[in-house]
């Protein structure tokens, strides 16, 4: 039993080895150093453990004074966040009521039964 089972897991072996040949790529050497070169040329290779992952830059159109701008229009809006707690950020909201009229407003919607009792 084990002679026919060290045989039957030896020819799936060899059938695994031979698929995967089959299935590998048939570029030239020259084919393979001229795609190393141009990836070079590119930046996209790294070298050591702090250039990892490689940093692909990226093409922007936008002047100093655009960015500048946008940042602007993102702080009126309120739309940056200055640390973990206020993320995602929220814009403000504007109310007209005052704190009684919302801490009313709690307690009729918690007496009608549609919450549990939430302290205020």
């Amino acid at each position: 039993m084990k002679t026919l089972a060290t045989t039957l897991m030896i020819s799936l072996s060899v059938l695994a080895g031979a698929a995967q040949a089959a299935d590998e790529s048939t570029k030239t050497r020259a084919q393979v150093v001229a795609e190393l070169q141009q990836a070079q040329s590119q930046g996209l290779i790294s070298y050591g453990e702090q250039a990892y992952p490689v940093e692909v830059g990226t093409a922007n159109s936008n002047s100093r004074a655009d960015v500048l701008a946008e940042l602007a229009a993102a702080q009126k809006a309120d739309a940056i966040s200055n640390g973990e707690l206020d993320y995602p950020p929220v814009a403000g909201i504007d109310s007209n009521k005052t704190r009684a009229e919302v801490q009313a407003e709690l307690f009729n919607y918690v007496s009608s039964g549609h919450a549990h009792q939430v302290e205020a």
